[in-house]
């Protein structure tokens, strides 16, 4: 099935983890994928395979906390495609893990120019071609930590809440355009970003049972499952879909 045929799709962060598993699925499903990201050598390499495989991909280096960068970014990608009809601000880190009190405020502005600040700014160039077009579709994502609290990463889980009020702000804000606004809210995904986390643990393989316990299904997800998520709301099944959350968690917040 083509379920995205003849739709140009952004997505940020896009080289490595949900974002890479995006940029292929989406490419599969018949997307012209721009794939953007600061680690230039991984998303080059993904560009190369996604057309070694018959599919349309370009990478642009892209510092999504930059406005200088985007403000030039989005218009080539759009003068390359012809248009942009999805956006994935999926570009994101989890930032220090200290306490609020502990933190500093480089630290803390470290998570919040990419994860807010980011969204933020590929969403307010990429709006503008979205009306010309008549519509769109923005996925936003968030996290379980968006819609809990956990001990740990203050500044992580306050920039995923953010991100989802700023998800239903903009499904108000652009309905009536037929641009639609949905964030998406992982559990923990067997990604970079977690792998990076049980790292320095004393017993990573210990870490690794306790997270996957949190999920009642038992195990921790993968970057497709999230990437089915995120091709969902880019096609026109979703056409009904603005200001909502999809949780993709195992479980996690049902508890």
């Amino acid at each position: 099935m083509k379920r995205v045929e003849n739709k140009t799709a952004i997505v940020t962060g896009g080289s490595l983890g949900i974002g890479r598993a995006s940029c292929v699925l989406l490419a599969k499903e018949g997307a012209r994928v721009a794939v953007t990201d600061i680690l230039d050598t991984e998303g080059e390499k993904l560009v190369e395979e996604i057309k070694g495989m018959g599919l349309v991909a370009e990478y642009w280096h892209l510092d999504t906390s930059n406005e200088k960068n985007v403000k030039e970014v989005i218009p080539e990608i759009h003068k390359k495609f012809g248009s942009i009809d999805v956006l994935v601000n999926n570009a994101g880190i989890s930032g220090i893990n200290k306490p609020t009190d502990e933190i500093s405020y480089e630290e803390w502005n470290a998570v919040i120019k990419i994860n807010i600040n980011g969204v933020f700014l590929c969403t307010k160039y990429v709006i503008p071609y979205m009306k010309e077009a008549g519509g769109g579709s923005i996925i936003n994502m968030s996290s379980v930590y968006g819609l809990v609290g956990a001990a740990d990463i203050p500044p992580y889980h306050a920039s995923k809440g953010a991100v989802r009020l700023m998800s239903k702000t903009d499904a108000l804000f652009y309905a009536k355009g037929q641009i639609r606004v949905n964030s998406i809210h992982p559990g923990f995904i067997y990604t970079p970003m977690v792998q990076n986390f049980l790292k320095p643990l004393t017993n990573p393989n210990e870490g690794m049972k306790i997270l996957e316990n949190l999920h009642p299904l038992g195990h921790l997800g993968e970057a497709d499952d999230i990437a089915y998520g995120v091709v969902y709301l880019a096609s026109d099944e979703s056409k009904f879909i603005t200001g909502s959350e999809l949780v993709i968690d195992g479980g996690y917040t049902a508890r």
